[in-house]
């Protein structure tokens, strides 16, 4: 599989008329959070592929409307869209806090990232490690029907002390660290820490995990998942 993924920055060399000749032999695009819904339309409408995505710290102008939190009515026509169908007005896919099988792969995503203030979808480490482990029986049922547990775990935080900083704002989460270990996906993809030298380090790998930082737009060839 071809993906093509994207964080944190509205890329001028995706977000343009030739999108189509650049990326349109990606086999689908993976958002890991902090653009805007409009970002993820264009790529959706302009490419015709799937688009799976999870919420970063900024640009939650939906959010509620996936969570149902204060302010979303549960009659609100795009809540039930989104909560019913697992898609959006946007026509790509949230897979925020869910595990989901599709023709080709299995991906599961975690949106937010470390409580650094009262914001909304920041969580603490242990409102994290809740919610993989409701992750769990999922996980395990792949593991029965497919025989691996997950493919790819989209995230917006960093693993703690793989690309991430020291900063509140930015640390990582730990326990996504532990999840690696057990699950062993074959790819995390996660935003959130912005790349603005050719040096930083994009990629890494921890266990039988590739670690990915999707700022602004990267490409996988992940081969085939079996």
């Amino acid at each position: 599989m071809k993906l093509l993924c994207v964080s944190d920055q509205i890329d001028p060399f995706i977000y343009s008329s030739s999108i189509k000749e650049r990326f349109g032999d990606v086999d689908a695009v993976i958002s890991a959070g902090d653009l805007p819904d409009e970002y993820l339309e264009f790529l959706v409408s302009a490419l015709n592929k799937p688009v799976f995505f999870v919420f970063g710290n900024h640009n939650l102008k939906s959010f509620n409307y996936y969570h149902n939190t204060a302010g979303c009515s549960k009659y609100d026509y795009r809540f039930k869209y989104s909560y019913l169908t697992g898609g959006s007005s946007t026509g790509a896919v949230y897979i925020g806090f869910k595990c989901i099988r599709t023709e080709k792969m299995l991906i599961a995503g975690l949106s937010g990232s470390l409580k650094y203030n009262k914001g909304l979808c920041q969580y603490s480490e242990r409102q994290m490690k809740l919610r993989l482990l409701l992750l769990i029986p999922s996980l395990i049922l792949n593991k029965i029907k497919y025989g691996r547990f997950l493919d790819i775990l989209v995230t917006h935080a960093a693993p703690r002390g793989i690309h991430d900083k020291e900063d509140r704002c930015h640390m990582g989460f730990k326990c996504f660290l532990s999840f690696m270990k057990i699950f062993k996906p074959r790819f995390l993809i996660h935003g959130h820490i912005h790349l603005y030298d050719l040096q930083d380090k994009r990629i890494s790998e921890y266990e039988k995990t590739t670690v990915i930082n999707a700022y602004s737009h990267y490409i996988i060839e992940t081969g085939d998942f079996e």
